[in-house]
């Protein structure tokens, strides 16, 4: 079953059964393809609503910023199906692709080395204006100063480079640069998780003041519970390649269905002193990518496996109130 809302003719985004392997080398001089692939997205469907922040969540590994990059065809994908508005991304010719992204755009995790070290800040952010809307010269840097002020930065820091900037004030550049060809999608891969608790909590406002102000739509993805919770209007968990639960924020954070979403909910930080430590249930380690255990990919590690997760794999289903969960205790 795909996990939509009952509004999925109005999807801004579609994804259907995206896959993405990759061939693990074989030994040698020359490093043959294996038979063995890396298994990091399989089978990925979920819709996102124009004007929602879909918050994409799971341990490091786990796939989440693998689906971000075949969506935005920086990797190919496997196979599966994507479609923005009536555009099936996956499918697009080079020219209309390029097109296209100026309605998708990316912020990436490490806010340096997704800047050119060699560029300004004026010239990072105008290439973008330059190569999607064709704007040049003093109209250019007019936008510039523009949209270096909505980030809340100044026209001075037009002219410096992305050395001379703290972590927190590059990660407002990526923003900006992203912002700069007006998009309607933006996927935020992990944009807070190499900065400082507080600026953390700066770069988040000024992503939801941004959300309000231009109407944006967010994929957001995060390891973060805490994070995802504050910006995230539906929750999926991802493991494994695969999407175990989605459901809304306020379903999936007060009611967490599946064992794995539960055991991620008691590792979340609790700022109390006095309270105790709810111990982890899960057991060992998370399995390799490339030697996925066969039925539920996380048999080996529940402490509230049936005899059927050892043998099939669930699906998705809708157990009510537009809570998806692949689970065989839910079946």
């Amino acid at each position: 079953m795909i996990p939509h809302t009952a509004e999925t003719g109005k999807a801004l985004l579609a994804v259907r059964d995206l896959v993405k392997h990759f061939p693990v080398s074989g030994g040698g001089v020359f490093r043959r393809p294996g038979k063995k692939v890396v298994r990091a997205v399989d089978g990925v469907s979920f819709d996102i609503l124009k004007g929602e922040t879909l918050g994409l969540v799971g341990e490091s590994g786990c796939g989440k910023s693998t689906v971000a990059r075949v969506i935005l065809r920086l990797q190919p994908a496997t196979a599966g199906a994507v479609r923005f508005e009536d555009k099936s991304v996956l499918e697009l010719p080079r020219p209309q692709l390029r097109r296209l992204r100026s309605q998708m755009q990316i912020i990436f995790q490490d806010p340096y080395a997704s800047l050119n070290p060699r560029m300004t800040v004026g010239g990072i952010i105008g290439e973008a204006l330059t190569l999607h809307h064709g704007l040049r010269g003093a109209r250019a840097r007019a936008r510039i100063i523009e949209l270096l002020a909505v980030v809340g930065l100044s026209e001075e820091h037009a002219a410096r480079h992305p050395h001379e900037f703290s972590g927190g004030q590059r990660q407002r550049i990526g923003v900006a640069r992203a912002l700069a060809v007006e998009p309607k999608l933006i996927f935020c891969d992990e944009p807070v998780s190499a900065l400082d608790v507080s600026v953390q909590a700066q770069v988040l406002n000024l992503l939801q003041e941004l959300k309000r102000n231009f109407g944006l739509t967010f994929l957001f993805i995060s390891h973060d519970l805490a994070v995802i919770q504050h910006v995230s209007d539906r929750v999926a968990v991802m493991y494994l390649g695969k999407l175990f639960e989605m459901a809304d924020r306020e379903e999936i954070y007060g009611n967490p269905l599946h064992p794995y979403t539960r055991a991620l909910m008691r590792a979340i930080p609790i700022p109390d002193p006095h309270a105790g430590y709810a111990f982890d249930t899960l057991k060992g380690d998370l399995p390799s990518p490339h030697d996925i255990p066969s039925g539920c990919r996380l048999f080996g590690r529940c402490d509230q496996a049936i005899s059927i997760c050892r043998l099939r794999e669930p699906e998705l289903r809708d157990v009510g109130n537009r809570h998806y969960v692949a689970c065989h205790r839910f079946d």
